[in-house]
């Protein structure tokens, strides 16, 4: 019984994510990986919403992939995850991206004859100033800029208590976090990432979705944590100011960011604005 329970399971869950990519082709492929961080690492940088799904298996090593066989492919599936670290039969990650996995996950790796992925370089001859000879660092700030831009614009809206100004200004946040490419991303910042991605993503849908300031003030403590460890590994243009108050979530305390070394709190406003201190500064 048990078991059937899962396969009916697995097979709901086949048919869901084949509903929700249209013109679905489904493949299996190997993926080394070790752990269950490898997991969600692997699936996350595989994944593309409505477009691509990665299902991998720690045990057998073996990756569902389903993905709209109009809008990609299975190479360019394995490229983004090779880009995070992972070797497949089809490509290999660049040696660096290998080494920043963390101990438990660098899995053992096999000497293979097929193609290396290598990090995007700067093309010191071309003229050419567009998006795919742009240096990667400058591709990552203008990337990670968008997304830190609107994410002081939900800041200043709680500062004034305006849960409607908030709400769009996530949803233009939630925008900016959607349209980032993964593969234009510096390994460090590509890891950090995908690592607070999806919480990013479902902070700022329940502040978008929100009328009560209160509810997304909670939702905005959880934001800014991921985004601090954003910010530390893609630095903002400016100074930011890592902001303290210890009087919010019930006195166990809540951090922010801000481009204003002047205390302007999010979770109080106007009743207790000068409340907080600034407790780190990242350049």
């Amino acid at each position: 019984m048990k078991t059937a329970l899962i396969l009916l399971t697995a097979l709901l869950s086949f048919k869901t994510c084949n509903a929700q990519i249209k013109n679905a082709k489904t493949e299996p492929v190997k993926i080394y990986g070790n752990c269950g961080m490898c997991e969600t690492t692997i699936e996350t940088a595989g994944n593309v919403k409505k477009i691509a799904k990665v299902d991998w298996d720690k045990d057998t090593k073996m990756a569902t992939i389903t993905y709209d066989s109009t809008k990609t492919n299975q190479d360019e599936i394995l490229k983004r995850i090779a880009l995070a670290g992972y070797d497949s039969d089809s490509f290999l990650a660049p040696d660096n991206a290998y080494a920043k996995l963390p101990n438990c996950c660098q899995y053992e790796r096999v000497k293979k004859t097929v193609a290396k992925i290598e990090e995007p370089k700067m093309n010191m001859d071309s003229t050419d100033h567009s998006e795919h000879t742009m240096p990667t660092q400058t591709r990552e700030a203008n990337q990670m800029t968008a997304i830190f831009d609107n994410y002081f614009a939900v800041k200043d809206a709680l500062v004034e208590t305006a849960a409607a100004i908030a709400s769009e200004e996530s949803k233009a946040l939630l925008t900016a976090i959607n349209t980032v490419k993964m593969d234009k991303l510096d390994m460090d910042v590509h890891v950090v990432w995908m690592k607070v991605l999806a919480d990013l993503k479902g902070d700022a849908e329940h502040i978008a979705s929100a009328k009560d300031a209160s509810v997304q003030r909670e939702h905005f403590m959880s934001l800014s944590k991921n985004m601090y460890e954003l910010m530390k590994v893609a630095k903002y243009e400016q100074p930011v100011y890592y902001q303290f108050c210890p009087m919010a979530n019930d006195g166990k305390g809540a951090n922010w960011l801000s481009k204003d070394e002047t205390i302007k709190n999010p979770y109080y406003g106007s009743k207790m604005l000068s409340c907080g201190k600034t407790v780190e500064t990242i350049k």
